[in-house]
């Protein structure tokens, strides 16, 4: 596994300002899964990392102390660097989710959907790079102090939670501009051509969410697997309407790009009077709480991105890997046409 000494990271991190994100991670593809709640739990993120990649967890607000050991244990088995992500506005309620998992040794931990606050510095006293999810100018503002290592550019048309602010390739470009620091690429990025384009434009590795929801490995139920699979570009929505409808306290500015579905299309457009709904009607809640468990993809949310038209049904892990380590011949095809 890459070097974990403690007492030197912090000063390598900061005073270096930047850094090969893949040849630190030991990385052989420039991939990432993004860090799902339920849908990236051990066994993906094994199957990503034993791939070359980085494999991420998704450390939902609900997660047990039981749980976060026991898909530690299975996302760092392959011995290869791993990660995990975790809400900021959960953190604000108590640090302990993130305690636990820092006894676990990822190489990598994201906290995004807020401020890091001091959660970047305990990341840090660990051993581990700290990410920080971006979405707009001001998140990138925060992403540029010293306490984070990484940043992550997530675009509007990413799947599941974040802003719906502005598209990858702006941000990336923006981030770019503004720091040495390594750069992520999220957002809409499901094949090789993806991976090439954000390589291409200068982040050091991408950030894939749909298409491991989606895989084999994935938590997620059969149902959202297959409904993800049969997507296509313009069957999305973002909205809070699922967040409202569920009572789950998500900040408001972060909303979730889902498929449409019944449930979204009769609430999305009018989330306040979904709420006063769910005020007055605790049945709604049960309702979705229902479909969610029993894979019911008419009224339960499915987050996906836009990307969710690249998708496949029965796909593992390392196919995926294999599929988007073609960004290769991409890029020398590019080079080759200007040259």
């Amino acid at each position: 596994m890459p070097n974990r000494d403690n007492s030197t990271h912090s000063t390598f991190a900061q005073q270096q300002g930047h850094f090969d994100l893949p040849a630190r991670l030991e990385l052989t593809e420039p991939v990432i899964n993004a860090p799902m709640a339920g849908a990236a739990g051990g066994s993906l993120a094994a199957a990503v990392s034993a791939s070359g990649g980085l494999g991420m967890l998704g450390i939902g607000s609900s997660a047990s102390p039981d749980w976060i050991s026991e898909q530690s244990g299975l996302a760092r088995a392959p011995g290869r660097a791993w990660g995990a992500g975790l809400m900021a506005w959960v953190l604000e309620e108590s640090l302990e989710p993130l305690r636990l998992l820092l006894r676990e040794r990822p190489d990598l931990v994201s906290v995004s959907f807020g401020d890091p606050g001091p959660a970047a510095e305990l990341i840090r006293d660990a051993g581990a790079l700290c990410a920080m999810q971006v979405g707009n100018a001001a998140d990138l503002e925060r992403a540029l102090q010293p306490d984070i290592d990484v940043i992550i550019c997530r675009g509007g048309e990413g799947g599941g939670h974040g802003r719906n602010d502005v598209a990858t390739l702006p941000l990336l470009q923006l981030a770019l501009a503004a720091t040495g620091k390594p750069v992520v690429a999220a957002g809409g990025i499901s094949g090789p051509t993806g991976v090439a384009a954000a390589l291409a434009a200068g982040a050091q590795a991408a950030w894939v969410g749909t298409r491991f929801a989606a895989s084999d490995e994935s938590l997620s139920h059969d149902h959202v697997k297959r409904a993800i699979a049969e997507a296509g570009l313009d069957d999305t929505v973002f909205t809070r309407a699922f967040d409202i409808a569920q009572g789950i306290p998500w900040p408001a500015e972060f909303g979730g790009r889902a498929l449409r579905n019944a449930f979204s299309d009769q609430w999305a457009s009018d989330e306040d009077r979904l709420s006063a709904a769910v005020a007055g009607d605790a049945s709604i809640t049960a309702t979705v709480d229902a479909a969610r468990r029993n894979g019911d993809v008419s009224t339960a949310p499915v987050y996906a991105g836009q990307s969710a038209a690249g998708s496949a049904s029965h796909e593992s892990a390392a196919d995926i890997i294999a599929d988007l380590a073609g960004f290769r011949g991409h890029l020398r095809a590019a080079v080759d046409r200007w040259n």
